[in-house]
């Protein structure tokens, strides 16, 4: 395939978006779609061939989550400077065909029967690791490509789109489950990472202006200080924390929890899990009207609350025909987390200087996203200590924790953030 002119740079408050027409957005919008869609499909399949093919304890079930997201604490912060150091065309194309390698040697092992616990260990750390690179790289080129008036709505059709495909991929990959094992299943995803990079291989090439000289520590120091002085990035990035190690016990419960709780087939927890993408869905959909309306911050935290409150409902099912109850509570805490998302991640994108951006994005996923481990091991501890339904309905209750943590400062009381 021929290069791709490269794109020149500039000042993306001004006339970036004049360089970049409609096309490049969509093939970007494509590519992440086809890669979540085979990505929601391995959040239902992993955890299935660790409780159905490897006989995984429960500790070892959760521990398999928490080594998916423990690179957000490891890798945030170099991979802001990375991002604006490297080429995000070929960083991006690489990631993918690294994950591409790393899942599809799991359906490879199986079918050679050497496919152990380890591998599949090794295979959530490998793809979580690109998972951080490759979002750190996507969260600084949106803004490139997009003029700031439209941020909001591209961001909401990008989380729209990500939650439909959270909506049927877990719904199809219990189908695929059915019909070919966990195993199976894997190698959609595997397949989407592979289409994914011949995607992005089409997009322009572009690196961010880095200043030669300046030292790794240095640039991670200036993007550190920048969000933590911030009057609204901070209190934003401490409630994004909180929710994300909500979020991470939750999902590192919820297949433990349903499948050897409450009773659910493959295809049940399938459907089940789908409620969270329909949650976002309809959270994306009304996400611009109703800051628009209420204002930004009071959309944030009003959101917030009806999502914690909702969440209080998942406990209730207590087996497969009560299943509705954590679907319902399921769907109306992912209508106010992808909300908050897109209302606080369009605010950092809008406000940033351009130079900092990718370290200021990066800032925020070590922090906000490095509680995601800490969250699903802390739920792999009350689930082996306390039984994993009082380790539910503690998560379910701390979801309330974020908006309430927001009433207490200065910039959850009043209309706007910015």
């Amino acid at each position: 395939m021929s290069e791709t002119p490269t794109v020149p740079e500039h000042d993306r408050r001004s006339t970036h978006h004049a360089t970049s027409p409609p096309a490049v957005f969509w093939r970007y919008w494509a590519a992440a779609t086809v890669s979540n869609a085979g990505t929601a499909v391995t959040a239902l399949a992993l955890p299935l061939v660790a409780l159905t093919v490897l006989d995984a304890t429960a500790f070892q079930a959760v521990l398999l989550a928490a080594a998916g997201q423990i690179s957000w604490l490891l890798l945030s912060l170099p991979a802001g400077v990375i991002a604006q150091r490297v080429p995000l065309r070929r960083l991006q194309v690489a990631l993918d065909l690294v994950r591409f390698v790393a899942v599809g040697s799991l359906p490879l092992a199986w079918w050679l029967d050497r496919l152990s616990y380890p591998h599949l260990l090794l295979a959530a750390l490998v793809t979580g690791a690109a998972n951080v690179l490759f979002d750190i790289g996507n969260s600084t080129f949106l803004p490139a490509i997009v003029p700031d008036r439209q941020l909001a709505a591209r961001n909401s059709l990008m989380s729209g789109t990500h939650a439909v495909t959270e909506t049927g991929g877990p719904s199809g990959g219990g189908l695929l489950v059915h019909a070919a094992g966990p195993v199976g299943a894997l190698l959609v995803d595997a397949a989407s990472f592979l289409l994914s990079a011949v995607l992005l291989r089409t997009l322009p090439e572009r690196r961010l202006p880095a200043r030669t000289g300046d030292g790794t520590l240095r640039l991670i120091r200036e993007g550190w200080t920048y969000v933590t002085r911030h009057p609204v990035m901070l209190p934003c990035m401490i409630w994004a924390t909180v929710t994300n190690f909500v979020c991470a016990a939750l999902v590192a419960l919820t297949p433990l929890y349903l499948v050897r709780e409450a009773g659910l087939t493959p295809v049940q927890l399938g459907l089940v899990l789908a409620a969270d993408g329909i949650g976002a869905l309809a959270g994306s959909a009304v996400a611009v009207r109703l800051t628009r309306r209420f204002g930004t911050a009071r959309g944030l935290v009003g959101t917030a609350l009806v999502g914690g409150a909702a969440a209080l409902l998942a406990p209730l099912t207590t087996s497969a025909a009560a299943a509705y109850w954590f679907a319902l509570g399921n769907a109306g805490f992912a209508f106010g987390v992808v909300i908050g998302s897109i209302t606080t991640r369009t605010h950092r994108q809008a406000e940033s200087p351009p130079e900092l951006l990718s370290r200021v994005m990066a800032t925020v996923r070590f922090v906000s996203w490095g509680a995601q481990p800490l969250g699903a091991l802390t739920a792999g501890l009350l689930a082996t200590y306390a039984g994993t339904h009082a380790a539910l309905w503690t998560v379910c209750a701390a979801a309330l924790l974020p908006p309430l943590y927001l009433l207490t400062v200065p910039v959850g009381r009043r209309r706007d953030l910015a």
